[in-house]
């Protein structure tokens, strides 16, 4: 994932700490759940959001979360599937929503295949928002200019056009960080690419609901 520096840096960005409760948007294989879970203790909750649009997967990403959910110590965390815009269905309010290297399939056929669009996403993650509360994304940045067109083919998307969707929710940009930048990342071939694997410009913003 990142080292200890970044993700100790990327927790306080997200302004996850003792409890805080957090939903994980779309968990894979569960490391970001743990880390909220150890992060946010006793009293904290951390909702594994496994969206029923990749339920079906071979991977089992619920049965995944179900069996993370049963660890020793992980009290904390409850495994939860729905439908993208059915989230606020199956969590309780949050201070904190968690999308790592996800937005891009939001604009992705997979993701859309049940209705949902990222305008629908945005507004249910802005009404199961505790006001205050930080909605975090991070992803692979998409060339200037190229705004979702790249989410299908490379797993990319425009930073300025998640801005723009994203404030149209009623979001107000927070913070952004430099952290993940990598200045040397061509941003017009796959994420998965062996040349950029593991190391793509990544932005993070988080916006706040007012």
């Amino acid at each position: 994932m990142y080292d200890t520096t970044q993700l100790s840096e990327l927790l306080r960005f997200a302004r996850v700490s003792a409890g805080s409760t957090v939903i994980d948007v779309y968990p894979g294989n569960g490391e970001w759940t743990r880390l909220f879970s150890d992060t946010v203790g006793r009293e904290g909750r951390v909702y594994s959001f496994v969206p029923a649009e990749v339920a079906h997967f071979k991977s089992d990403p619920l049965g995944s979360m179900q069996a993370l959910a049963k660890e020793p110590g992980r009290e904390n965390v409850e495994a939860v599937c729905a439908d993208l815009t059915a989230m606020t269905e199956v969590t309780q309010p949050a201070d904190v929503l968690w999308l790592h290297l996800f937005y891009h399939d939001l604009h992705t056929a997979l993701m859309q295949a049940r209705g949902a669009t990222a305008a629908d996403f945005n507004r249910a993650v802005y009404e199961r928002l505790k006001p205050g509360g930080s909605y975090v994304i991070i992803d692979h940045a998409a060339a200037i200019g190229a705004g979702v067109s790249d989410a299908q083919p490379l797993h990319r998307v425009e930073p300025a056009s998640v801005r723009e969707e994203v404030e149209a929710a009623g979001f107000v940009l927070d913070e952004q960080s430099t952290l993940l930048a990598n200045k040397d990342d061509p941003h017009s071939i796959k994420v998965f690419d062996p040349a950029i694997k593991g190391e793509t410009d990544r932005f993070v913003f988080r916006f706040v609901k007012p």
